[in-house]
């Protein structure tokens, strides 16, 4: 069987947000679906293991920002390489609540937000699919979505092992490059000086050593300490 296949099916990239007590978390998805269009039903999958899987559990609801193509990989990095067991997703991130649930969604880098009340919970081994009807939902910026693909290729992100779509992938031996590259041992983000980091104010073909020594991972803000040649 080659899983391989499994690479063509397409996806977005999503902020789950939800509620429990007093507290507010949210982490990166990227299976949010429409289910039916009467009632408006959609579905979302995440990890059992993690926060967020845990508040809408108790609360019963969640909400979703569709992320534009100009969201910066340092807000993937905070939703998605982080955990809102050590950390305030929110701090210092600009966003707004529903007005039914007080659910909340990300105002900046979003084009649309969806509410959603659970309505059924379905078991998937290591996932659980929420099932909600919308209860609230707004168009906040006509752009074009991320997508998983142009995540990946044009942004170089990566994908946390707790993904439904995570795959362990093997290096192969490979003749070293004249520029050597650098990678993440936090999050596996590569450092590539011949793309550089544009976002960031590093010019491509800025070599590692060049870079400034306050330069952090674009996902998740790991310092260069943090980085081994590959």
């Amino acid at each position: 069987m080659d899983t391989k296949a499994l690479h063509t099916i397409s996806y977005g990239l999503y902020v789950i947000t939800a509620k429990m007590g007093g507290r507010l978390n949210g982490q990166i998805a990227n299976t949010v679906f429409q289910i039916t269009s009467e009632p408006p039903t959609i579905a979302v999958s995440l990890n059992k293991q993690n926060l967020t899987h845990e508040f809408i559990q108790d609360g019963g609801s969640f909400a979703v920002s569709v992320l534009s193509k100009e969201a910066p990989l340092s807000l993937i990095g905070q939703f998605g390489f982080k955990s809102g067991r050590e950390i305030d997703k929110f701090a210092g991130v600009n966003y707004k609540l529903t007005t039914p649930g007080g659910l909340p969604y990300l105002s900046e880098h979003t084009l649309a937000y969806l509410e959603a009340q659970v309505k059924q919970i379905v078991d998937a081994g290591t996932h659980s699919i929420f099932i909600g009807t919308l209860t609230d939902a707004a168009v906040l910026l006509q752009g074009e979505p991320m997508t998983y693909a142009y995540y990946h290729q044009v942004k170089r992100g990566t994908t946390p092992k707790t993904a439904p779509t995570f795959t362990a992938v093997r290096a192969e031996a490979q003749p070293a490059p004249t520029v050597p590259k650098y990678q993440c041992s936090i999050c596996n983000y590569i450092y590539d000086p011949a793309q550089g980091d544009p976002e960031h104010g590093i010019a491509p073909g800025t070599p590692f050593a060049d870079l400034p020594d306050d330069w952090t991972c674009p996902i998740c803000g790991a310092g260069k300490d943090a980085f081994e040649k590959i």
